[in-house]
This record gives C-alpha cells, sequence and structure tokens, in this order.
C-alpha cells in the first residue's frame, strides 16, 4: 500500500469487492443511486461521515490509512507564541516513537528497501527510524518471509 498518496475510493471498491456486497445492498445503506456509489469509488477523498460509514459497514478502519500517512510523512510543527510570529519546532530525528508502525508500515518500509525505491540511510533520514529498530525489522520480517 502507498501510504504517500492515498486514494480512499479505490481502497473501498476493493474492500467491497472482497466482502462481495452488492450494489442494491450499498444503495439502501447509503440512501442514494448506483451513480453515486460509483462516484463514492473514483473520489480521491470523502467526507468523513461517509467515511466513517464505510469503515463500519467493511469492518476496515480508513481513517488509520490518513493516521499512517501522518506517522510517515508530517511536516515540522508550527507554534505561535505571544507576539504572533511563528515558530518551528524542529522534530529531533532521534526521537522515536516507539509501537506506532503498524505491520503495514513496517512491510511498506521494508518493501522500498527491497524494491531498491529507498536506499537504508535515506529510510533511517526520511522516517526518523533507529537504526537499530530497522534492523530488528530487517531480521524479524526476513525470518517470517523465509
Amino acid at each position: 500500500m502507498n501510504f504517500k498518496y492515498i486514494h480512499v475510493g479505490s481502497l473501498i471498491q476493493r474492500k467491497v469487492l472482497e466482502n462481495g456486497l452488492s450494489l442494491s445492498f450499498l444503495c439502501k445503506t447509503f440512501n442514494c443511486s448506483e451513480k453515486e456509489v460509483s462516484d463514492m469509488y473514483t473520489a480521491e477523498t470523502l467526507d468523513t461521515e461517509i467515511l466513517l460509514i464505510w469503515s463500519k459497514l467493511l469492518g476496515y478502519d480508513f481513517f488509520r490509512i490518513y493516521s499512517e500517512h501522518l506517522i510517515l510523512y508530517s511536516p515540522q510543527t508550527r507554534v505561535n507564541t505571544k507576539d504572533s510570529e511563528k515558530v518551528t519546532i524542529q522534530k529531533k530525528k532521534g526521537e522515536f516513537r516507539k509501537n506506532i508502525y503498524t505491520r503495514g508500515m513496517i512491510e511498506f518500509i521494508l518493501e522500498s528497501l527491497e524494491l531498491g525505491e529507498k536506499q537504508y540511510k535515506e529510510v533511517l533520514q526520511v522516517y526518523g527510524i533507529p537504526s537499530s529498530t530497522l534492523n530488528k525489522w530487517m531480521d524479524k520480517y526476513k525470518k517470517i518471509k523465509d
């Protein structure tokens, strides 16, 4: 899964096909036409209330995908001071947030290494992961694949 560019409509369509839900059932659930359901499949983003209904209906947390995106690609934080000048808080690269990486995110990172999309040092810099943690992931998930 690509966590950088999220097209939630296609993800929903894939889950609908996996679960085998009929179009008529979806139309009744959302009280809409077949075209409107089809439009949801092609939409890159959806309203949060609609996304919440899809999450409940399909038993999958679509909001987690956005959380994973924030973890991997969050920008520096800005804070307003009393003088209303903006101050940037530097996030230290060594500041690792334990237990926030899901299995899917770990697989995404390791796959980008395997396919040569990113170099080892680049992964450490971009995602702020300690080298010891990345090495543990590589050892642990390599054993599972073998």
